[in-house]
């Protein structure tokens, strides 16, 4: 078998950069408090798929996969595993939760698996030929055995291409369709600029959408897989407006604020169960540098925003990042939140997440919900923390209360 040293250009440079960032980003949700939302577990399972199929793009690229014969297709079924993921994190990132029976999406992911399992048996000889037919049809195929075991049990890997590009295609519109009625149901147009939440994820699939009408674009101009790298540096490009979204929404590169304004306890809103903390003294706003006529456009800021965006129900919702989308400091929203509202941030937050669970539990069409479940929903990754601030703020435990909610309705 002739061996091609390996190479590193351009093309490759920024490929294994879109490689690093996607495994960086993936255990970047997957770990700590942010792997307990579910979208950000349906998120960071995308960033490693989409890490890992770029990265044999990478090897068959550079010509290292030359060194690892027995990887050639390692990726393959991770194909059908974007678009479901995708759609997941979006409906996931809108309701706080995955559409029932949400496994049936992951199935062609898990059979064209099983259809691969006999490609890790095949000897390297066949590998070398599928690695040369893809990435070098100018070099000569070597003798294969004669007998080894199927490599294609469905006989459709030779339509690999399309069944990406219809998967792809698929889900994309499915989460464009859930994105319109979110937009549609917070009273805005699909093409504004609020809310936020919404937008960063209209923006973020419409960079997905990209993806087949790339393919579609890039497959016929080349024979196999030599378009991929193209491909291959804009999946790279999408891991690095993702990167820039989360950081964009991170409070760690804002100004910083001194201790005292926070309004936090320690580990975070929805961590540390709450407690009964009195109010500070009013000494502290005795000399206040906000206006009625700026508090006013404040607080009205802040009811709009509890209407189009819920950022209560946000699992790292704190008094920094609220300020920042009402376009105020923390200091000044700490200080309006005590003088007008009588209450702390901690407790203002409590109360409203409180008031989203008893709507769910009312709901008849959220039985089935369990306690911790609706408890994530609302924002909470502690369920000790949610149990804590519904009964200092209810007098009732959750399950008390859904029980005299299902008795009124009976």
């Amino acid at each position: 078998m002739r061996l091609i040293p390996p190479h590193l250009d351009l093309f490759g440079l920024i490929i294994l950069l879109g490689v690093a960032q996607g495994l960086f980003l993936g255990l970047f949700f997957l770990t700590g408090n942010r792997g307990r939302n579910v979208a950000n577990r349906c998120l960071g399972w995308l960033m490693l798929g989409t890490s890992a199929v770029i990265g044999e793009i990478f090897l068959g690229y550079s010509n290292y996969m030359f060194q690892l014969l027995p990887w050639v297709d390692f990726s393959e079924p991770l194909n059908f595993a974007m678009g479901p993921l995708f759609f997941l994190y979006v409906f996931s990132r809108i309701r706080g939760r995955l559409p029932d029976q949400w496994g049936w999406h992951l199935l062609p992911t898990i059979l064209w698996a099983v259809n691969a399992i006999t490609w890790l048996y095949q000897p390297v000889e066949l590998k070398y030929n599928n690695y040369l037919e893809a990435w070098h049809p100018e070099l000569a195929l070597v003798q294969e055995p004669a007998a080894y075991l199927p490599e294609d049990f469905f006989h459709l890997r030779r339509y690999i291409d399309e069944l990406t590009l219809s998967s792809c295609l698929l889900y994309n519109l499915l989460a464009i369709r859930h994105i319109k009625r979110a937009f549609r149901q917070s009273g805005h147009p699909f093409w504004g600029g609020i809310p936020t939440v919404l937008v960063r994820l209209r923006n973020l699939t419409l960079l997905f959408t990209l993806l087949p009408v790339l393919i579609l674009l890039v497959k016929p101009q080349y024979h196999e897989d030599l378009g991929d790298f193209l491909l291959a540096c804009y999946l790279t490009g999408v891991i690095y407006v993702t990167s820039f979204l989360v950081m964009s929404g991170s409070d760690f590169f804002r100004e910083n604020v001194p201790e005292q304004v926070l309004d936090l306890p320690p580990g975070g809103p929805g961590n540390v169960p709450e407690m009964d903390v009195p109010d500070e003294p009013r000494k502290k706003y005795e000399k206040s540098s906000l206006s009625e006529e700026v508090e006013d456009a404040v607080l009205r800021k802040l009811d709009q925003l509890l209407i189009t965006e819920k950022p209560h129900l946000q699992t790292d919702m704190s008094l920094p990042k609220l300020a920042a989308q009402l376009g105020t400091s923390p200091h000044h929203l700490s200080q309006l939140l005590n003088d007008r509202l009588g209450q702390r941030f901690f407790d203002w937050l409590a109360t409203y997440r409180v008031a989203e669970a008893q709507q769910l539990l009312r709901n008849a069409n959220t039985a089935y919900l369990k306690i911790d479940e609706i408890a994530e929903r609302v924002g909470y990754n502690s369920p000790s923390a949610f149990h804590t601030a519904f009964k200092r703020i209810t007098n009732q435990t959750p399950a008390q209360y859904r029980d005299a909610a299902q008795t009124e309705r009976n």
